[in-house]
């Protein structure tokens, strides 16, 4: 029992921090070296990996993507996808995709004379599903060695920790006041039973050996 109690808890958490990894915004350093547009089939269940900003696109088999290629400071490639998030989950209110579009085209640098951008983006880069970041927002940085202070991460998760930490607690209290007493009683109950069927039953075996002798 406690192996299926540690199971549920550890699939729990796991399965809560995919969805916080996945939602919750992160800032790449770049520099951009294209961008362009591409036909995407979406009929598998990979579609909740792409936008449906309107009911049409929710309804289409395929639809056309604007991607956005960049490389990082260490040579390492990075593909976003560039969607309107509208007014659906995850709650980016993003719907200015053309002129994010515009200005990944403006910032577009080579190795000998880099530009480097930072990119706002929420979701996954995973090559074997074929499932890009969607990005959010472009401002120029100084230099490949700027950092970014994910300020809205840090008061997010803080106020999350701290009501699943009041939530513990207060369930913590009402089992303490409520549950537990109940369950004693309950086992001894359980227990007192039990005793009375033992004393029942050595009664009865001694009625059956006083025939016997």
């Amino acid at each position: 029992m406690a192996y299926i109690k540690w199971a549920f808890i550890l699939t729990f958490w796991l399965l809560l921090g995919g969805l916080l990894h996945y939602t919750l915004p992160q800032y790449d350093i770049v520099r951009i070296v294209n961008t362009y547009e591409e036909r995407q089939d979406l009929t598998d269940w990979t579609r909740i990996f792409w936008s449906s900003p309107d009911d049409q696109s929710a309804n289409l088999a395929g639809r056309d993507v604007q991607f956005i290629q960049g490389v990082r400071e260490n040579g390492k490639p990075i593909v976003y996808r560039n969607e309107d998030t509208g007014w659906g989950w995850p709650f980016y209110f993003k719907f200015d995709t053309a002129n994010l579009y515009t200005e990944a085209n403006d910032a577009i640098s080579t190795k000998d004379n880099p530009e480097w951008v930072s990119i706002l983006h929420y979701g996954w880069r995973n090559e074997f599903l074929s499932t890009f970041p969607n990005a959010i927002s472009i401002r120029q940085v100084e230099g490949p060695d700027h950092r970014v202070i994910n300020w809205f991460n840090i008061i997010f998760l803080t106020l999350l920790a701290a009501i699943f930490w009041a939530v513990w607690v207060r369930w913590r209290r009402f089992r303490e006041a409520r549950i537990d007493p109940m369950l004693e009683d309950f086992g001894d109950s359980m227990d007192a039973a039990g005793d009375r069927i033992t004393e029942k039953r050595g009664r009865f075996r001694r009625w059956l050996n006083s025939w016997r002798s």
